[in-house]
């Protein structure tokens, strides 16, 4: 290597580099019907956490209502490579929750950041 461009690459500004990950966050209100206590509505919600809290790239957590009966509150949080994989990712947890959670959606809001 010659002696000037050592000297190039030692005067080189190093390129800082950032990794932006895409994350999507999609928020579902439930209406809850003949819930007693919260305690029956923690079981309803039991599968929430158990099939989807423990998937690596999914986060999912009670976010408003809690201490309503008649209705809840949750979000579902992953990360992607893109947001279409994002979007599509979400469209598999809101069947997949349509299927095993035995409450109607209301609403369902999401948001990709």
């Amino acid at each position: 290597m010659s002696e000037a461009f050592r000297k190039l690459m030692a005067a080189r500004q190093p390129v800082p580099t950032a990794i932006t990950v895409p994350v999507g966050v999609m928020s579902l209100h439930f209406q809850l019907y003949g819930v007693s206590d919260l305690k029956e509505k923690r079981r309803v919600f039991a599968p929430m956490r158990s099939i989807w809290g423990k998937q690596p790239e999914v986060a999912v957590a009670e976010s408003g209502d809690f201490d309503a009966l008649d209705s809840a509150v949750w979000s579902v949080v992953t990360v992607g490579g893109t947001p279409s994989e994002i979007n599509a990712r979400l469209d598999q947890i809101e069947k997949a929750i349509a299927q095993h959670i035995d409450a109607p959606v209301l609403e369902v809001h999401r948001e990709i950041l």
